[in-house]
């Protein structure tokens, strides 16, 4: 089995539960000595207001692409069996689950720290929005984490753990900027 067949990755439908059996089952195998997961559940309060539900919406392929692609990701950086990541789209009330991760590994410390990238990542850059419905209005939401990463790329003109430095051409020159990029050990000018 290659690691493609290992991943499954599913947005699902509204109105529709996350099946946590399912997930669990799905990574589970003999030579795996650990199961991690996480289950983001709606909680009833926020900052002092009375959270009544939440609800997602998504721009559904490029967030499979994403979710594959930070799977992979995961996959290149721990040693594990299997991954499981299952986010629900529209209205998930009080207590249930709107995201659901499940990371095998043959260890504890990989499927452990899997399973937080995973989330974290998720987090950070799926294109999959949360709208907080409170007992006295709502507010669309932006994850800690997709600030911190947006913050992360645009502070000091760094990108990627690059940093990136333009420079005007003389008039005479194209129009487009010189785009200057130092890596840790490339400096390169294009």
């Amino acid at each position: 089995m290659n690691s493609e067949e290992k991943t499954l990755v599913e947005i699902i439908d509204e109105n529709k539960q996350i099946d946590l059996a399912k997930y669990i089952n799905y990574v589970s195998a003999p030579q795996a000595g650990a199961i991690a997961t996480f289950s983001g559940t709606t909680r009833d309060t926020f900052e002092g207001k009375t959270v009544v539900e939440l609800r997602y919406e998504a721009y559904v392929p490029m967030a499979i692409r994403n979710l594959k692609s930070i799977c992979s990701s995961a996959r290149s950086s721990w040693d594990l069996h299997s991954i499981a990541v299952a986010h629900r789209l529209g209205t998930v009330p009080v207590g249930e689950t709107s995201v659901f991760i499940a990371v095998s590994a043959t260890h504890r410390a990989d499927a452990l720290d899997a399973c937080k990238f995973l989330i974290d990542e998720l987090k950070a850059s799926v294109p999959i929005w949360k709208k907080e419905v409170y007992s006295n209005g709502e507010v669309w939401k932006e994850n800690t984490e997709f600030l911190e990463r947006r913050l992360e790329l645009g502070k000091d003109g760094s990108c990627c753990r690059r940093k990136i430095e333009t420079e005007a051409h003389d008039k005479k020159g194209c129009c487009k900027p010189k785009v200057r990029v130092d890596d840790a050990a490339d400096i390169s000018t294009s």
